[in-house]
């Protein structure tokens, strides 16, 4: 019995330590680490580190934001090229691909509409919502359409949004019948909107990655934070999450 409480004591503290060593040190003496981050990252960072400050959004607005100095320790983008920019621009430490996910469409729950895959979207009368240009998840909802050819569906979207969450609340509250957005995404909603697949040979290149802000007071700590998202237990979460494995 003795031998059972001491083992149950001692994983209970080997998994408390694995979430202070993620922030970098013990929680008394660890900064406060502010964290710009993807939308569709918005349910599973904190579980990462329940301490930090976030602000969600789309990637390309937060990059903006860090441009014109507002405080952050940490970027997480939902593609390489907007953390690669500010690392040339001499905003970001170097840039740390983390996960990888992929696109999808949402559509009402039961598919009243009878939609079995994307090419259905040319219908008339049919209201779609994407993201829009700039926004990671926009640019490649308009690299799918281009390699099906239906990149005419751009210019017949009811809205385009600021960010991933955007558009799933658009097609959740029934203001679009159709949306793109990634894998990870559809899963926080499962059970309340239908899901269909993208052709595989349609797929972007969908990859995450992740910097320290330079001007950061804190910035051994924001790049420690970076790195451990690529540990065992952060990318553990990330695929409990839906999140892929970044290719080789």
């Amino acid at each position: 019995m003795r031998l059972r409480v001491l083992a149950a004591a001692l994983v209970a503290a080997s998994l408390g330590l694995a979430a202070v060593a993620f922030a970098g040190g013990s929680k008394a003496n660890r900064p406060r680490l502010t964290v710009f981050a993807a939308a569709s990252l918005t349910d599973v960072f904190p579980q990462l580190d329940a301490r930090a400050r976030y602000s969600f959004g789309g990637s390309n607005m937060l990059a903006a934001q860090i441009q014109q100095g507002l405080p952050a320790d940490v970027f997480a983008s939902a593609n390489k090229g907007l953390p690669w920019q500010l690392h040339r621009k001499g905003f970001l430490t170097r840039p740390v691909v983390f996960t990888a996910n992929k696109l999808v469409l949402v559509i009402a729950r039961g598919n009243p509409l009878h939609l079995h895959g994307v090419r259905e979207l040319e219908r008339s009368g049919l209201k779609i919502v994407m993201a829009a240009a700039g926004v990671p998840v926009g640019d490649y909802t308009r690299k799918v359409l281009r390699r099906l050819g239906l990149s005419d569906l751009v210019d017949k979207a009811v809205a385009q949004e600021t960010d991933v969450r955007e558009v799933l609340s658009q097609v959740a509250l029934g203001q679009a019948d159709a949306g793109f957005v990634y894998a990870t995404d559809a899963k926080t909603v499962k059970g309340k909107l239908g899901v269909i697949g993208l052709p595989k040979s349609a797929q972007p290149r969908v990859l995450y990655a992740a910097a320290a802000v330079k001007s950061s007071k804190h910035l051994q700590a924001a790049k420690t934070w970076v790195h451990q998202l690529l540990t065992r237990r952060a990318q553990r979460k990330l695929r409990a999450a839906g999140f892929l494995p970044v290719p080789h």
